[in-house]
């Protein structure tokens, strides 16, 4: 990272702390702007997302799918030899590597380009008046104090964990640790049903791991269409995975080997070499200071904001999983872009929360975007549903992967026929590649005789989406 040369004090347009997804899209859209922009940041640029969240775990997904395309490969006609594939985790964690590298590196680049003053440290809030203050501690900026006109809050998350499952990086982990082992255990409890859970199940379970997965909620993945949600719960259990939805965790023990039996629900346990906790992550306001200069922390650890991401105080923004929103990297970019466009006192337009897109990456792949059918009936809509599955698209077909649909909720118009498009659910091959053009069709409020007019090209997995979308029309074409 870079260190400002000169004076232990500088002033900018806006001091940034955190220097994730939410931070550096500040930083970054702030200096197109012409602002003059500082961001401070106490571990690697590209927080949560490029170093231990989104980009290592896709990452991992990725090899889990080269792998079961190597094994599925004779169906193919293509001999790779008599011996089943193996895998040799400490490359796959290399490869990994060297893409973080080369996006964190690029991210670094473009802030230099931009001008964006990066400091290296813990950047602790002290005051918040007309001019804000920020006092740096740690790394290469240890001791700086910098000032600006206003302050962006992006200090990010971290895992949360579970009492009495104290974390040691090896039989007991989070997504922190779980990115970076060297060696997958041959069995493994992940606690937590939710869409990270789901995806470092349906990664270890390709890649040769006995996969327990403990959820208390009735389901898993919680808040996706449950027609969605049965597809992927039906494709883990057909690769091997426990899943057991309802149950409370109560404790562990370590048994001979120094494994550990996992007790949960009703006097039931499991034996695993690793726990992995999946119960999400919680918001990390703890180094900030903010309780001494007046920035309010909710009981949860939030920040407070409206729906343009301002605090209370004056001139104070806050964004990304510092903020009571879902805790999406590019949830965290639009964010960002509010606050800079309200530092400009361009009046932004806030975000939609409804309606932003949704990927999960387990196999098969969830996509969405909008209402489900069971959240637009809750918010009054009378609606209409229109579903159909991958099993008959020619593409799906031809990569051998036909688990899956697309589910399009529409509103019910006065006459019985479909009109705006409410929310689109996809489960399927490369659905996180597909949601697109239903993402910009519910956000500009499209009704379903328009969006059925475009032509979907072929032979593609899209064209789902266009017959699901045509079947509302009343004139479907194979439907």
């Amino acid at each position: 990272m870079s260190n400002p040369e000169g004076s232990e004090s500088s002033h900018f347009d806006v001091v940034v702390v955190g220097g994730g997804p939410a931070g550096y899209a500040s930083a970054l859209y702030g200096a197109a702007a012409g602002l003059n922009i500082a961001m401070i940041e106490k571990g690697k640029l590209g927080g949560t997302c490029l170093n231990v969240g989104c980009i290592p775990a896709k990452e991992l997904l990725e090899t889990a799918a080269v792998f079961r395309t190597v094994q599925h490969a004779s169906m193919f006609g293509v001999q790779t030899g008599t011996d089943s594939p193996g895998i040799d985790f400490s490359v796959t964690q290399t490869r990994k590597q060297g893409v973080i590298d080369t996006l964190v590196s690029g991210l670094a680049g473009l802030l230099k380009h931009r001008k964006v003053t990066v400091f290296d440290g813990i950047g602790q809030v002290t005051s918040t008046g007309a001019t804000k203050s920020v006092r740096i501690s740690g790394g290469a900026s240890e001791a700086t104090t910098i000032t600006g006109d206003n302050l962006i809050i992006a200090a990010g998350s971290v895992p949360r964990t579970i009492p009495g499952f104290d974390v040691d990086g090896t039989t007991i982990v989070t997504s922190d640790e779980l990115l970076s082992i060297q060696q997958l255990p041959a069995r493994a409890a992940v606690i937590g049903g939710g869409a990270i859970g789901i995806e470092f199940a349906s990664m270890m379970a390709d890649l040769g791991t006995q996969v327990t997965v403990l959820e208390a909620m009735p389901k898993i993945i919680p808040g996706v269409d449950p027609d969605a949600a049965r597809v992927v719960e039906r494709s883990l259990k057909k690769r091997g995975v426990d899943i057991r939805t309802g149950v409370m965790v109560s404790g562990h023990e370590t048994i001979d080997g120094g494994a550990k039996r996992v007790s949960f629900g009703e006097d039931q346990s499991v034996d695993v070499d690793m726990v992995v906790l999946s119960i999400g992550r919680r918001p990390f306001p703890d180094l900030l200071g903010l309780d001494a200069v007046g920035v309010p922390v909710d009981e949860r650890g939030f920040i407070p904001v409206d729906e343009a991401c301002r605090t209370s105080v004056p001139g104070v923004w806050a964004v990304g999983d510092i903020i009571a929103t879902a805790q999406l990297a590019h949830i965290g970019f639009a964010e960002g872009m509010v606050a800079i466009r309200g530092v400009l006192g361009e009046d932004p337009q806030p975000v939609d929360y409804l309606n932003v897109p949704w990927c999960i990456y387990c196999h098969p792949e969830v996509a969405f975007a909008g209402h489900t059918e069971e959240s637009a009936k809750e918010a009054g809509f009378d609606v209409v549903t229109s579903t159909h599955k991958f099993t008959g698209n020619g593409r799906a077909m031809i990569v051998g992967e036909t688990e899956g649909l697309v589910k399009v909720i529409a509103e019910k118009q006065a006459d019985g026929r479909a009109g705006r498009m409410l929310g689109v659910h996809m489960v399927g091959p490369w659905v996180t590649e597909q949601l697109g053009q239903g993402y910009m069709a519910i956000n500009w409020e499209a009704t379903i005789d328009e969006i059925a007019a475009f032509i979907q090209p072929h032979p593609t997995m899209s064209e789902l989406f266009g017959e699901t979308v045509m079947a509302l029309t009343g004139r479907a074409l194979h439907g």
